[in-house]
């Protein structure tokens, strides 16, 4: 067989493997050492599997993955996601539907400290959904906010997906993080004119504002919350302005959150170490990732796939940003069935030497992938925050699902316009 044939089997394969919900890592492992078996020997994929093992991890600016998660997870055993939502819930009461509005808000601060749309979506979901069942708004709108909040997770720095893609693309991570400021202010912003406008066309979702019974703004919430700003302004301000390196953003930011959490007394022993203990499991899954990642972009490299398809698109001699649209509707139908980190690893090897051929910024179109990525979060028959959020509101799947299609909508929208603007997003990694 030719390397070509043997590289079409692998992905043929991978995904078999993917679907039978094998973990990402592993199926990219086994898959990338028999692509590599057939078209060199066995002994070449096996000394691939050390080299690269080794080549994945050795990346000094990685080592920002562990700090960015313990930073999360120091604040997410603190418990601050009761008063980041109470806090929004305080600032935006008075308006119809404050509380939806409230949850998308609270999801936005919690992502600048927390970099997993999981984590963020779960920690959110928890505390809103129920106040918002209280009130009587609709659980298809409570849970749709909560679901679409935690995809700010993965845009709004520190992001954990987006250091993954720079480890895939030797994109430069610091300038990958800070990309994502004004697209996840600005989806954030679209995020909630879609709960304004959505009850202007449906105001029976939400109940009229109860103005008597209303959260108020008192210093016992702002002394809890104040932290998060203070540590995200700190971290990821210090790398904007080249003071730290991503890694020493990391461990500030990590630091930070660790003094925080035992000042305001929210951190006790065991929440210390189950923050150690999320933090290595997620640190190790993350990496298995990356090494399987980086194998099966070698042995794609060795199939010559992407050298095929880059020479294919450029004899068509077709529009390059018609290509790009193909491109992202790919991902989208991925999303639909695939985990997101699964297509993050799996389509970016593929993907990303066509769109630098075809002239591209590589940097604005990491924060494309990533958006793209979130719609298929969201998305029914895999929607994983979705489905994350069902499980802990105990709301049905199909709800959530609906709940979440003008949010959808509102994602493809933002991708749309950083697509005809990419200035939204290269704009502060060129002053850097």
């Amino acid at each position: 067989m030719t390397p070509e044939i043997i590289g079409v089997i692998g992905i043929i394969f991978l995904l078999a493997l993917l679907a039978m919900r094998v973990p990402v890592g592993i199926s990219m492992i086994t898959i990338s050492l028999l692509g590599t078996a057939l078209i060199v020997s066995p002994n070449a994929a096996l000394a691939k599997l050390g080299a690269d093992a080794f080549a994945s991890t050795k990346i000094y600016t990685l080592s920002v993955l562990p700090l960015f998660i313990l930073m999360g997870s120091f604040l997410s055993n603190a418990k601050l996601g009761n008063e980041l939502y109470q806090l929004f819930d305080a600032l935006l009461g008075r308006i119809r539907g404050g509380m939806a509005m409230a949850t998308i808000g609270a999801s936005a601060l919690f992502s600048a400290i927390s970099g997993s749309a999981v984590a963020t979506a779960s920690t959110i979901a928890s505390v809103s959904v129920e106040e918002m069942r209280k009130y009587k708004y609709d659980e298809g709108l409570a849970a749709g906010c909560a679901a679409v909040g935690g995809t700010l997770g993965i845009i709004i720095p520190p992001s954990s997906s987006l250091v993954i893609y720079g480890a895939l693309t030797e994109e430069t991570i610091g300038a990958l993080l800070i990309a994502g400021i004004i697209p996840g202010i600005m989806v954030t912003i679209m995020l909630l004119i879609t709960v304004y406008l959505l009850l202007l066309r449906k105001p029976e979702l939400a109940p009229e504002p109860d103005r008597e019974n209303q959260t108020k703004l008192t210093w016992g919430l702002v002394k809890y919350v104040w932290s998060v700003p203070v540590i995200f302004i700190t971290s990821i301000g210090g790398i904007y302005l080249g003071i730290f390196t991503p890694t020493e953003a990391g461990a500030v930011g990590a630091f930070l959150s660790l003094i925080c959490a035992l000042m305001l007394r929210r951190l006790g022993w065991k929440g210390f170490l189950n923050s150690l203990n999320q933090s290595t499991r997620i640190t190790a899954m993350t990496f298995l990732i990356l090494i399987g990642g980086k194998m099966f972009g070698s042995f794609l490299t060795l199939s010559r796939i992407p050298i095929y398809l880059t020479e294919y698109l450029q004899g068509l001699e077709i529009a390059p940003f018609f290509v790009i649209m193909v491109i992202f509707v790919i991902y989208f139908l991925l999303g639909c069935l695939m985990d997101a980190m699964a297509i993050l690893v799996f389509m970016t090897p593929i993907i990303y030497p066509i769109v630098i051929s075809m002239g591209f910024n590589g940097i604005w179109f990491g924060i494309m992938t990533i958006i793209m990525l979130n719609t298929g979060l969201l998305t029914p028959p895999v929607g994983v925050v979705s489905l994350i959020v069902a499980s802990i509101t105990n709301i049905s799947p199909m709800k959530v699902f609906r709940g979440v299609i003008p949010f959808w909508i509102t994602l493809i929208i933002a991708g749309i316009l950083i697509t005809i603007f990419p200035q939204i997003v290269t704009y502060l990694p060129s002053l850097m």
